[in-house]
């Protein structure tokens, strides 16, 4: 597909121009970002995300892991804002001035001086939610409390912290959105918090998972679109809700009010459908879903209780992640608009204009060599055959061949084949012993795609950077300049490649 804009150091310099006039003018309507995660066994270089992004019209980026490599790949650009996490597992280290102090400038100050557009921070992800884990991170109230004094005492003017919740912050089983209320045991917390980023004028931030909302609540999948085709409605109070974003919305601003926050702004920081490991998760309802919930977003159309308001989201996510937790199902690993190898898997315009195009794909990208490994089928030794897919899957992602995925429908020898082939992708096809799809006799190597519909056994990506593990390390070098050349360096590289 021929990119939406060609880039080249002129086209970027009228793009940025155009950019900064277009967002002038629209700054009242509902922005529309990406949550970009990484875990993930081959990663797409981060001067690749950023021509990405910009080629998409995409200006706002939530990073969950905010290392040095990838913040440094934004530097000599002021165009995409962006959101650092500081990650549920490090709230703990933030307690005192210092502490908080010395990442802000780590992860915020720093990265500033060389003109990277870190505009806000999140302090942890969902630290009271229980769907997706057994521990809570009840100190996260007092983190979000010392970061938002660090910002205002180490003069951070323009930065707002703030942290995102899931739904079920909420009490359980409410039928209508006027019932809404905190949980019981949580409500004395979330005041604090409303208060602490009501002061800071930072917005309450609350991500939906709108497909399992629809099933907990036992609703029509239907209703988790924004285009319901069903005849199911709620009627609360003489308002209409035909849609789970709507009623999970004014839900939350329900229990806001009531929690002494009624003018508080809510925006919603992950929402997003996956297309595999999940009922009804595919990429036909995810491109169904967002081709009617962007240009809902950008018309500023608003929720029957807050009608033609603008509403900030941020879609989840920007590529699938081999490499994520699985505890809550299979689906944890396929959020991605893009697959891990930068092709986008279905339709989305993430301007919100409602076009019917595919968007740009990476540039760039290297495949390793087109063969696979697969199972030859001629044992008959069905321990045998079990124990080396068991131990192929415990390392590799099968999460595809779970009931309902794209892979659920293979034959026996397609589902072994398949397992092998991810575990010789994942390690890049290659072994010091030259035994890597030997699996005690099994697996041979070809050369034929062994794809089979729409179950696709891939070839990854040449991995090309390693993450920092950064949060609060030490020993990080400031190199804004150099980094600000090596984009600009990358770019012509690519461009004289004929790659952009």
């Amino acid at each position: 597909m021929e990119n939406k804009f060609p880039f080249n150091p002129k086209t970027l310099l009228i793009f940025t121009i155009f950019s900064c006039f277009s967002f002038e003018k629209m700054v009242e309507c509902g922005e529309i970002g990406i949550n970009w995660g990484r875990q993930t066994s081959h990663r797409l270089i981060p001067s690749m995300v950023v021509d990405l992004l910009l080629q998409n019209g995409i200006r706002n980026l939530k990073l969950f892991s905010p290392s040095e490599n990838v913040l440094k790949a934004f530097a000599g650009g002021n165009i995409i804002e962006i959101t650092v996490t500081l990650p549920n597992e490090s709230l703990q280290h933030i307690v005192n001035p210092s502490t908080s102090a010395y990442w802000l400038q780590e992860r915020v100050g720093k990265f500033q001086e060389c003109n990277i557009n870190v505009r806000h921070v999140h302090v942890g992800i969902e630290p009271f939610s229980t769907f997706s884990r057994n521990i809570t991170y009840d100190n996260a109230k007092d983190a979000l409390r010392r970061i938002q004094e660090g910002l205002i005492v180490n003069g951070y003017k323009n930065v707002t912290a703030t942290t995102p919740h899931f739904t079920d912050v909420l009490k359980p089983n409410v039928k209508k959105p006027s019932e809404a209320d905190f949980r019981p045991d949580l409500k004395p917390k979330m005041i604090e918090f409303l208060s602490i980023i009501n002061a800071s004028k930072a917005p309450f931030v609350v991500n939906i998972f709108p497909i399992h909302f629809a099933s907990e609540q036992n609703w029509d999948i239907e209703f988790s679109f924004i285009n319901n085709k069903s005849n199911f409605t709620i009627e609360d109070n003489g308002l209409i809700y035909k849609n789970v974003f709507e009623f999970v919305y004014d839900s939350v601003l329900h229990a806001m009010k009531k929690a002494g926050a009624p003018d508080l702004k809510l925006m919603v920081g992950h929402i997003g459908w996956p297309t595999d490991g999940y009922p009804g998760a595919n990429t036909a309802n995810a491109e169904r879903f967002f081709r009617e919930f962007l240009p809902y977003i950008k018309k500023n159309i608003g929720t029957p209780l807050r009608p033609n308001t603008s509403i900030d989201v941020f879609i989840h996510s920007l590529a699938d992640e081999n490499l994520n937790k699985i505890d809550l199902g299979a689906f944890q690993r396929h959020w991605g608009v893009y697959r891990s190898d930068g092709e986008p898997k279905y339709k989305i315009d993430f301007t919100g204009e409602g076009c019917d195009i595919y968007p740009t794909t990476a540039k760039g990208v290297v495949l390793m060599p087109k063969r696979w490994c697969t199972y030859h089928g001629l044992s008959k030794n069905l321990t045998k055959i079990k124990k080396q897919f068991e131990l192929a899957c415990k390392e590799a992602d099968c999460t595809s061949l779970s009931v309902g995925g794209s892979c659920s429908h293979l034959t026996f020898n397609q589902n072994v084949s398949y397992a092998f082939n991810r575990y010789f992708q994942k390690k890049a096809q290659w072994s010091s012993t030259g035994k890597l799809c030997d699996f005690d006799g099994l697996g041979k190597i070809v050369t034929e795609d062994p794809s089979v519909g729409m179950c696709v056994f891939p070839v990854e990506i040449l991995a090309a950077e390693l993450p920092d593990s950064g949060g609060l390390s030490s020993g990080e070098e400031r190199v804004c300049g150099f980094f600000g050349v090596v984009l600009i360096l990358n770019l012509l590289g690519l461009l004289f490649l004929g790659l952009v």
